[in-house]
């Protein structure tokens, strides 16, 4: 017997749940015992040639079906929708809380999905390979794909929701009403290539049930994985006006005994009742299971190429990954919010074409940056169609035109072309910054991890100047903040901080340090510090390491960048006089004045808050400076109205105590970090400016 792809025992189970043949029909059928087939489908034993042939005939197909096993005896049954019962205790949930987690924004969803994809890298010596792709279907074109996805089964359940008046229900009234009168429909689809796909079974532990059945499952076994929660998958469901997402996998490695078209569909709706009958929300596409406990429930299939075709989730080769199906995407952030006009162009296409290009330069320049005759870890791309013709051609992100002096930077680490001093411009300074890593649960011994730091002359297309870039693992942006504490006069530059794995270190100081950075990062991943996973596995005072390390990355910088002056540091008197800062005298100490901030580098989070990267001069004094910091918006009339701070965290020469900074006595400069407290805010952030002031901190000898 020449054996095939699956496992004889599975196989034939299958084939005869599938069949509605028991076992016992079986032996009857080829003359046998019915222990003799227990015994074929528990792998005990395996059938002679003659048996086969038997065997074959009882369940109606060929000899080498049975021997190569790489595809069932019949094919599948017809795919339909089946929507989860309502639970029998009463509870409802009006949407998946994980999907709240994030906005409806293709920026959010590029970085989160992205990341995913390079997390799952499957031949580690080629790139992964994504590309998104917006496809706007109208016309016949839409009407044939709705047909394809058994519209007209899922119309009661989609009206049911829309009526309900959560958010998620007003969100899919407004999809409908788009798809409806517009009679349009954009579909977004993220393929990757050289990823690992969708394995294991449609129910037990694997990397299928993890995206498709679950919630906060991360299923990530790479330490240097950039998820860890399990909620970004959620980003594809949030983008989805309908709450549907189709999915295509090719398998790195074979399950059922194939590996290619393993397609499968979810839904999430809120609670409903259509006709009489309640549902909880979650509904899935594919074909109805056989397998005991499982009956009916939708299960991935093995779709054929027409199917495949008619969902637009054909793949252009066999290699391992996944395609993820958008259907009615959208994107809140790129909608003025105090517009209704369905027919805004700021959410066209075009401009979600546009977004994704610089969403994937900003987010993962350095993960497609790469060194002579190395290979990057990512390649990404984007394009845009309609009714299946190309609209805006295929455009590959190239990070040198976005980061021209960071991707520098990096080639210049990976070919060891760096320098101790910058002497010369389009040099790249390398320096070693410690991070102390503390041990898991206070059990064993700390580690001292050397992240590599990189600093640069900046070029305009980069952006804001002087910040440092942070990353780990693979080279997903984490965090960008401008380096507090420069001097006037500083040339302009950029910094970049590999920590961890990032900077291709297999030793076991990075793998600690990776661990440990990436229980400092919250589901955003966008920065370090305090977490319940930190607390949870590391010391209570863990987070101040990172403190530590960021302070440490800072002053090196500032060593690198702040030229030695041979003149007096106060300067000519006339250029004195061109600097002076209000609040605070030429002079400093001799003519008095409070500290003041002379530098604020500010961002709207995607929770509406404002943070704050706040710069401090500070007048020569040999006691410690007490000031409260104070943030008003900025509004078109009036006066302006103060707000609360939700964080504020002291930076260089700063602490925060009660309510007060407190600056380091004799520091002539200082920084802090701070966020605000949404709940404070008169009017969402984008709609007003942001001022930040210090005041004498009441009750308190400053």
């Amino acid at each position: 017997m020449v054996d095939g792809g699956e496992d004889f025992g599975p196989w034939l189970a299958r084939q005869l749940r599938r069949l509605g043949i028991s076992q016992a029909e079986l032996a009857d059928r080829v003359g046998l015992t019915r222990a003799a087939v227990s015994a074929w489908i528990t792998g005990r034993a395996v059938p002679r040639e003659e048996t086969m042939r038997l065997i074959a005939e009882a369940i109606g197909t060929d000899p080498g079906t049975i021997h190569t096993r790489t595809t069932d005896a019949v094919s599948g049954g017809p795919t339909s929708w089946y929507h989860r019962p309502a639970h029998r205790d009463g509870g409802r949930e009006f949407g998946n809380a994980a999907a709240f987690a994030f906005e409806a924004d293709v920026e959010i969803l590029a970085r989160e999905a992205t990341q995913n994809s390079l997390d799952e890298r499957w031949d580690r010596s080629r790139p992964v390979r994504v590309r998104y792709t917006l496809h706007e279907l109208t016309g016949e074109s839409l009407a044939r794909f709705k047909e394809a996805l058994g519209w007209d089964s899922l119309r009661p359940h989609y009206e049911a929701s829309a009526r309900q008046e959560q958010k998620v229900g007003r969100i899919i009234a407004d999809g409908l009403r788009d798809m409806t009168e517009r009679d349009r429909l954009v579909l977004l689809r993220v393929d990757d290539y050289n990823a690992s796909g969708l394995t294991g079974d449609d129910y037990e532990d694997g990397r299928f049930a993890a995206v498709v059945r679950r919630q906060l499952d991360s299923h990530k076994s790479n330490e240097g994985a950039g998820g860890s929660y399990g909620l970004g998958k959620a980003t594809l469901w949030a983008t989805s006006r309908l709450g549907l997402v189709l999915i295509n996998s090719t398998l790195s490695e074979p399950h059922e005994g194939r590996t290619e078209r393993r397609l499968i569909g979810r839904l999430d709706l809120p609670w409903h009742v259509v006709d009489g009958d309640a549902w909880a929300g979650p509904a899935w596409f594919g074909e109805p299971d056989t397998a005991p406990g499982s009956e009916n429930v939708a299960r991935s299939w093995w779709a054929d190429e027409a199917t495949v075709d008619g969902l637009w989730l054909t793949r252009e080769s066999r290699e391992p990954g996944t395609s993820f199906l958008i259907v009615g995407a959208h994107d809140v952030a790129s909608r003025p919010a105090d517009s209704a006009d369905e027919d805004s162009d700021d959410e066209s296409v075009q401009a979600m074409h546009k977004k994704l290009v610089h969403a994937l330069a900003d987010n993962f320049w350095a993960a497609m940056s790469s060194g002579a005759g190395a290979a990057p870890l990512l390649e990404a791309s984007v394009r845009t169609m309609r009714n299946g013709t190309v609209l805006v051609e295929e455009q590959r992100v190239d990070p040198r035109l976005f980061q021209p002096s960071r991707t520098r930077a990096l080639r210049a680490y990976f070919d060891g072309e760096t320098v101790d001093r910058l002497t010369e411009t389009g040099q790249v300074a390398m320096v070693k910054v410690p991070l102390k890593v503390p041990p898991s649960r206070g059990r064993g011994k700390a580690v001292e991890h050397e992240a590599v730091l990189l600093v640069t002359a900046a070029e305009d297309a980069d952006g804001r100047p002087n910040h440092i870039v942070s990353m780990r693992g693979s080279r997903m942006k984490v965090k960008s903040v401008r380096v507090p504490g420069l001097p006037l006069g500083t040339d302009p530059f950029q910094a970049v901080l590999l920590a961890g794995q990032a900077a291709e270190t297999e030793t076991v100081d990075a793998a600690r340090a990776e661990a440990f950075l990436r229980a400092s990062e919250p589901p955003e991943h966008d920065k370090w510090g305090q977490t319940d996973e930190l607390r949870a596995t590391y010391l209570p005072t863990a987070h101040r390491r990172i403190t530590e390390f960021t302070r440490a990355a800072n002053s090196a910088v500032r060593d690198l960048v702040v030229r030695r002056r041979e003149q007096n540091e106060e300067g000519p008197k006339a250029l004195r006089d061109l600097l002076r800062l209000d609040g605070v005298p030429a002079g400093g100490a001799k003519g008095g004045g409070f500290p003041t901030v002379v530098d604020v580098d500010a961002f709207v989070d995607p929770d509406g808050a404002w943070q704050v990267d706040v710069e401090v001069k500070l007048p020569a004094r040999q006691d410690s400076w007490v000031m409260s910091p104070v943030a008003k918006f900025d509004v078109r009339s009036g006066g302006r109205p103060s707000i609360s701070w939700a964080s504020v965290v002291g930076g260089e020469n700063c602490r925060f105590v009660d309510g007060a900074l407190h600056f380091k006595p004799g520091a002539r400069s200082a920084s802090f970090t701070a966020t605000t407290d949404v709940s404070t805010h008169p009017v969402r952030a984008a709609l007003a400016g942001l001022f930040v002031d210090l005041q004498k901190s009441k009750g308190v000898s400053a």
